[in-house]
């Protein structure tokens, strides 16, 4: 993951998962996530709370692989950077919005567990090679689910190119 625009998040997923496709096939997957701040006033020691919303998008077998095993309530460590996307709508007006696009996703596992379940390599056309690559399947307790990892390294945007030089596990 890049240092100059690195974010890392821990919240509950607000929505499930939905698991998409563009139009060359490249799954995509997107959920919101809300991150509790809690401090204690200084004035009135009473403490105060605020949450944060992001939108959370992940591509390829890690999208596959959070349609799967995340729901919504899941407590999550999010990894990844900001991006903002901008575009018009149909009456003409532009939109922009902020976006975390996932580098890892993984349980939190500090009020749950979680059980790993390794996906099988996929090499180019999605042959499965004889390697295996890590992931995590569906946690128990009140944290919820996990990400499975692709097995691949992460890539780094939707145009193809790994952010990674290493391969995991």
């Amino acid at each position: 993951m890049a240092t100059d625009n690195a974010v890392v998040l821990v919240g509950n997923i607000t929505r499930d998962p939905e698991l998409r496709f563009t139009n060359t096939g490249q799954p995509t997957a997107s959920f919101g996530l809300a991150v509790n701040r809690r401090w204690q006033n200084r004035q009135t020691q009473e403490w105060e709370e605020a949450t944060s919303f992001f939108d959370v998008v992940c591509w390829r077998e890690m999208a596959e692989n959070v349609s799967e095993s995340l729901v919504r309530g899941a407590r999550v460590v999010v990894a990844g950077r900001l991006e903002q996307r901008t575009w018009q709508t149909a009456e003409g007006d532009n939109r922009s919005k902020v976006e975390v696009v996932a580098d890892e996703i993984g349980p939190s596992l500090r009020w749950a567990t979680a059980q790993v379940t390794k996906n099988e390599r996929r090499g180019p056309g999605g042959a499965v090679s004889a390697s295996t690559g890590a992931g995590a399947g569906r946690g128990a307790g009140s944290g919820g689910g996990a990400g499975r990892g692709s097995g691949a390294p992460p890539r780094d945007d939707q145009s193809g190119g790994y952010g990674f030089d290493e391969e995991p596990f």
